[in-house]
């Protein structure tokens, strides 16, 4: 039933969703319970997702979320959108079962230009099966994208215009292969993944049938992202809205409901609560990455960044997001990595041209917490 309350102010939502990503109140003890939480977090530049959970799981270093993706209690693999996200180990199997159906029928024309068909997808699964096999027994822990690659023009699959890359991402698709550990021993951001047999690298998933799998998804997005309506998840999720609705059904006697603006956002009961004991983080500023969930997952983001101020965000609408300042609810500026000789800072550039006193003092403190947080 909707909640009986004063329509709360479009920083107090945009406060909600902070508590929500646990981007106020503590955030998680750990990395994969982080990320467990969030469901799928953006992770197409790898060093804003490490930032990212970094936010939200206080006391961390980007070097303890890298040894995560080593471990593999966290993988990083493509679930949705055809975009790179972190999950838990155990989600990644139900949840493409749900979403990689409809992407790759997307891109049926795109494989017919470049001469792909199921016969070559399996026969580059079986390379590529046969290539991790080969380098394991010389001790390595995965295969390279350039290894697969070369493995595959070896066999006769062409791997030029963008045919290897959709050779390798239908192998992904489909849960053949999935990224592991990360390649190298030098632990710097950036640097690749190696491929691995998907029941090597996650012997354990959970297996959801599609009506239950989208009706958890539904669940555990409104959980960690409301205030949201079910077109946001349907954006966020990529899954038709009918079926989106159906779950809703389902799932919503769990939920509460919030009319606000003239449309329905629904968030946990526990969220709601604050709602009558006060939501906090009104003077709260946060520094958080680019492509944060806090403004990426969802449809409409104008509740927390105003339309005037969208291009400064994601500049000639190319799809990169810059970095961006979080002020009590609401995108205040973007921020800047600065690089002086061996001097590495930060800089604020707030939409006003200018931040407070106190949200100054706020900000660079955020700085010097990213800071630590990469070198570490």
């Amino acid at each position: 039933m909707p909640a009986e309350r004063t329509n709360p102010t479009p920083r107090v939502m945009g406060r909600l969703r902070l508590v929500s990503q646990g981007l106020l109140g503590g955030g998680f003890p750990t990395v994969p319970e982080a990320v467990r939480w969030m469901t799928c977090m953006q992770a197409q530049d790898l060093g804003s997702a490490l930032w990212a959970v970094g936010q939200r799981v206080p006391g961390t270093t980007a070097s303890d979320v890298r040894a995560a993706l080593d471990a593999g209690t966290v993988v990083r693999s493509w679930p949705m959108r055809g975009t790179l996200h972190l999950l838990a180990p155990e989600d990644l199997r139900w949840i493409l079962k749900i979403t990689s159906d409809r992407l790759m029928n997307s891109l049926a024309g795109r494989h017919r230009e470049l001469n792909i068909t199921s016969h070559d997808i399996s026969h580059c699964r079986d390379i590529a099966f046969k290539t991790a096999e080969v380098l394991k027994a010389g001790g390595a822990q995965g295969a390279s994208r350039e290894q697969l690659f070369q493995a595959f023009e070896d066999a006769g699959q062409i791997t030029k215009a963008q045919r290897g890359i959709h050779l390798l991402g239908s192998l992904c698709q489909l849960a053949w292969l999935v990224q592991g550990p990360m390649a190298g021993t030098n632990g710097k951001v950036g640097v690749q993944q190696l491929f691995v047999p998907f029941e090597e690298w996650i012997p354990d998933s959970r297996e959801l049938g599609r009506a239950e799998g989208i009706a958890e998804l539904l669940l555990r997005y409104v959980r960690s992202h409301g205030p949201a309506t079910i077109k946001d998840f349907a954006w966020w999720s990529q899954i038709p809205l009918t079926e989106a609705r159906a779950a809703l059904y389902e799932v919503q006697d769990r939920l509460v409901e919030l009319e606000f603006g003239g449309s329905s956002y629904w968030l946990s009961p526990e969220t709601a609560a604050m709602l009558d004991d006060g939501v906090p983080g009104s003077r709260s500023l946060l520094a958080l990455p680019g492509f944060d969930e806090f403004l990426l997952g969802y449809q409409d983001r104008s509740l927390v960044l105003a339309p005037e101020h969208a291009e400064l965000v994601v500049p000639g609408k190319n799809g990169v997001f810059k970095r961006i300042m979080v002020s009590g609810g609401e995108v205040v500026g973007t921020w800047a990595r600065t690089v002086n000789g061996k001097t590495i800072g930060v800089t604020p550039e707030p939409f006003a041209g200018v931040l407070g006193t106190a949200a100054e003092r706020s900000f660079h403190a955020q700085g010097r917490a990213y800071l630590k947080f990469m070198a570490g």
